[in-house]
């Protein structure tokens, strides 16, 4: 199978959450990035030790990508992640999921929303809290919404 990061869509998709990501917070997602080519970049966002994750625009939002230490906090391939409905990333008690939802519905309005808490579960059932994570929306410079990604700065397994 070819690495997810050698596909030109991704690439792509890497580049609006970059760009996203500075124009909402005014920060680099990792540091040094700026500048890079699409191919050095999606390495650079598939390697940070940070989580990133990003859903689509679906009504039920799927996961349409994931770095390499998301899908180790997972414990999920690629393809298995990147077919998941994010809802599923938590575990379906109403209050994590209503919590959740509010989130989304923050950083829809409001473009991103920093140091967010919460609790997820990887696929073996490990249940794990994320912290000092933000949430963006995933906009094109046409300011069209393509999904919305987070970047986890902590985490630790409960």
């Amino acid at each position: 199978m070819m690495s997810p990061i050698l596909d030109p869509a991704v690439q792509a998709y890497n580049r609006l959450m970059a760009h996203s990501f500075h124009r909402f917070t005014g920060r680099q997602i990792v540091a040094g990035t700026a500048g890079l080519s699409d191919a050095a970049l999606a390495e650079a966002l598939f390697a940070t030790p940070q989580v990133i994750v990003s859903h689509g625009i679906e009504a039920d939002p799927v996961f349409r990508y994931a770095n390499a230490q998301a899908l180790r906090l997972w414990e999920m391939g690629w393809d298995d992640f990147t077919r998941l409905p994010s809802r599923q990333s938590a575990e379906p008690d109403n209050g994590i999921q209503s919590d959740r939802n509010a989130l989304l519905k923050a950083a829809l309005v409001q473009g991103y929303v920093d140091h967010y808490a919460g609790i997820r579960v990887s696929a073996s059932g490990r249940r794990f809290y994320i912290e000092d994570t933000v949430l963006w929306n995933v906009v094109d410079e046409a300011n069209i919404r393509h999904g919305q990604a987070a970047f986890i700065r902590r985490w630790r397994f409960l």
